[in-house]
């Protein structure tokens, strides 16, 4: 790491963070606390990090907290405080001003613990909600972390120390390691796993020596125990090389089901029914003892192949309160020599793969549909044909071409004219803006990463053709329509929980519009119109107050990312009204989100379209088959009618992945009615249309 290159680093994120400042947010320090926590979910650091600034008295001192993250999985909690001065170059930051702001941030916990929900006002902040969390959770917590964020040189800290019987560790991200995590995209060197510290002694093990210097091997067998410290520690960061997925204890029959079961039933049997796991390392401090040789540290720890083994481990142990001390796993470490790396853990996960028949999503930037994107951005140019998007398929790839364009001023003015910071996109806003855009605004809600890992494992399940450029113009106009809403909402300036309520509102408007928008208008304009704007404006605290109201007494964090609560809510999505913003009046050809196909608008949307729409969405498969059989049968429909409703039948039973179109929906829902009348099947329409005349 040369001096220069961190001093540009620093140097670049102050401009970034001047660059963020508004009438929204003024602070520099708010700005650069959300910049960063960003940029660390994307390198894998956190996840679903909150920007959260809260600071007030407690007895004779002062509590604060810059942000916060809470994992319920794993029961752990993160609070972040924020040191930040704008100086070049960075000064050291002086030990006793680091532990204060270390304290500061703690001492929010306990004033939490002491009833501060019950003093904040108004009640239904994110302040307020997390106090409230923290107080009901503190006895359940696994861990707790405070972690100071700044643009200083951070010396020695305090490494630990104990809160109500629980274990706290203190970390900081100071401008030396963000460069290194940030800039030179290093994550793996943090990882350090000290046995002797652990267990009180080091990890007996046996040396295979390699033949050809590429590498070593250890096997050795860690009991499940320390395993799930491990991941405690360092949750999916073990993961990052892992091209597998937790799948979760979806089944008796599942992999992981198997695991449990295992572990609650014969403990002593896991060496023996276990794979177990592979590793790979950067370093590693191996000592002779009596039996032979041990482990007692290693550094740069990837578990490459056993990521469903670790995580249901830590489930076990976590989530069901099983004892994992007789469980042993067998473990085989690799220290690569002359190999390359990245080829030596594809080619183990390949192997692993080849032994299970499930396909697990590769959550590589090497994964050929990232590829496909990054060649789609590079070559699709904005109708002006003076800009395009960047997309930074592996970590720091902006920064490393902004660097490199930085050798020529003529080329630093032309690269930040042609993707200039506001165009760039990542690979978590990939997955965020389609997930929110097929409806799945809680799987958005669960963070960068694991919506990242989710939707990745739904591109494996279900593949999508090879994406196009058609494709890439659609994505980009679902992104710019999500920054808008997300800027949209964040200047309405909610108490608590603005983007959940983006990612609800987005979600919201796909499903009212079966996901039809004028494609064409968004990527032509890079912008939504005022009258789009008006309809998040009006959307939003509609939604806010549907998504309190379905909350009730729980956390609404923890609400917002189930299922069940996005269930609920599109129930009670607002209706649209005339006139909708030209966005929404059409529809395209195909209606579809895929690849290929036009993006010209085809025809007028109308409110009645989607609210007829709407009214098919509400009728179960059963029924619209019962439809199309019926009602062909008898003659009391057309058939290509009845082929309608199969069609959205199919859909229906798809979980509403596809939706149907105004084209289908009128026809269909006469269809209904015509065959309900005919005495063939009860669907509810014909007692809508009564109590409609009535009313």
């Amino acid at each position: 790491m040369s001096d220069g290159a961190l001093a540009e680093f620093h140097q670049d994120l102050i401009a970034e963070v001047e660059e963020g400042l508004s009438t929204e947010e003024p602070f520099s320090a708010n700005v650069f606390t959300r910049l960063i926590l960003e940029r660390l979910e994307e390198a894998g650091q956190f996840d679903g990090a909150i920007p959260l600034y809260q600071e007030g008295p407690i007895r004779n001192t002062t509590y604060r907290i810059d942000g916060y993250s809470y994992d319920e999985e794993r029961a752990r909690l993160d609070l972040f405080t924020t040191l930040y001065f704008g100086d070049i170059p960075a000064s050291k930051i002086p030990s006793a001003d680091t532990n204060r702001a270390l304290e500061r941030a703690l001492r929010f916990a306990g004033a939490c613990v002491g009833g501060l929900a019950s003093l904040l006002e108004p009640s239904n902040t994110d302040a307020s909600d997390l106090a409230r969390l923290i107080e009901d959770k503190a006895q359940n917590l696994s861990a707790i972390r405070v972690v100071l964020l700044t643009d200083g040189i951070v010396g020695n800290i305090i490494s630990q120390t104990v809160w109500r019987e629980k274990l706290v560790e203190f970390e900081a991200y100071d401008i030396v390691r963000l460069f290194r995590v940030l800039g030179e995209g290093e994550t793996r060197a943090d990882i350090s796993v000290d046995f002797t510290a652990l267990t009180g002694m080091g990890l007996t093990c046996l040396h295979v020596p390699a033949q050809n210097d590429e590498y070593d091997a250890y096997l050795a067998v860690l009991p499940g125990e320390v395993l799930s410290q491990i991941y405690d520690r360092y949750g999916v960061r073990l993961l990052e090389l892992n091209v597998r997925a937790f799948l979760g204890l979806q089944g008796r029959k599942s992999v992981n089901a198997e695991l449990r079961r295992t572990i609650a039933d014969q403990p002593s049997m896991f060496l023996a029914f276990n794979n177990g796991i592979v590793a790979t390392v950067d370093e590693l401090d191996v000592a002779k003892n009596s039996a032979g040789l041990e482990i007692r540290s290693l550094k740069g720890l990837q578990i490459v192949n056993g990521g469903q083994t670790t995580a249901s481990l830590h489930r076990a142990r976590r989530k069901d309160s099983l004892s994992l001390e007789h469980v042993a796993v067998p473990v085989k470490i690799i220290k690569v020599g002359g190999a390359d790396l990245s080829e030596m853990v594809s080619s183990i996960s390949r192997a692993a793969n080849r032994q299970n028949a499930v396909q697990l999503a590769d959550f590589s930037a090497n994964d050929p549909f990232h590829q496909q994107i990054e060649t789609l951005a590079n070559t699709t140019w904005l109708d002006d044909g003076k800009g395009r998007w960047f997309y930074e398929r592996a970590r720091g790839s902006y920064l490393a071409a902004e660097h490199k364009a930085a050798y020529k001023v003529s080329e630093t003015k032309v690269f930040r004219q042609q993707t200039p910071k506001q165009r760039r996109l990542s690979k978590l806003d990939v997955a965020r803006y389609l997930s929110a855009w097929e409806s799945l605004p809680d799987k958005v809600c669960l963070g960068g990463q694991k919506n990242f890992q989710m939707f990745m494992q739904r591109l494996k399940d279900a593949p999508i053709p090879p994406p196009d450029q058609t494709w890439f113009k659609r994505l980009i106009a679902i992104a710019v329509l999500y920054r808008a809403a997300e800027k949209k909402i964040k200047s309405m300036k909610f108490p608590a929980y603005g983007s959940q309520i983006t990612a609800y509102v987005v979600a919201g408007i796909a499903h009212r519009s079966g996901g039809r928008v004028d494609f064409d208008r968004l990527w032509s304009k890079q912008a939504i119109s005022p009258e789009f704007e008006q309809l998040i404006a009006d959307w939003a605290p509609k939604l806010d107050a549907v998504m309190r109201e379905s909350a009730g007494q729980r956390n609404p964090s923890e609400w917002y990312k189930k299922a069940d609560c996005w269930n609920e809510i599109q129930e009670k999505l607002p209706e649209m009204s005339d006139p909708l913003p030209p966005e929404l009046s059409y529809m395209t050809a195909d209606g579809s989100t895929g690849t290929g196909g036009s993006m010209v608008p085809k025809g007028r949307h109308t409110v009645a379209d989607y609210d007829r729409i709407a009214r098919c969405m509400e009728i179960p498969a059963a029924v619209w088959l019962a439809v199309a059989e019926h009602g062909q049968q008898t003659k009391t429909i057309h058939w290509t009618v009845a082929g309608i409703c199969r069609t959205i039948a199919s859909y229906a039973a798809g979980g509403w992945q596809r939706k149907p179109t105004a084209k289908q929906a009128k026809p269909a829902l006469e269809a209904v009615i015509a065959v309900e009348r005919a005495g063939l099947v009860n669907a509810g329409l014909l007692t809508e249309e009564a109590e409609a005349d009535q009313a």
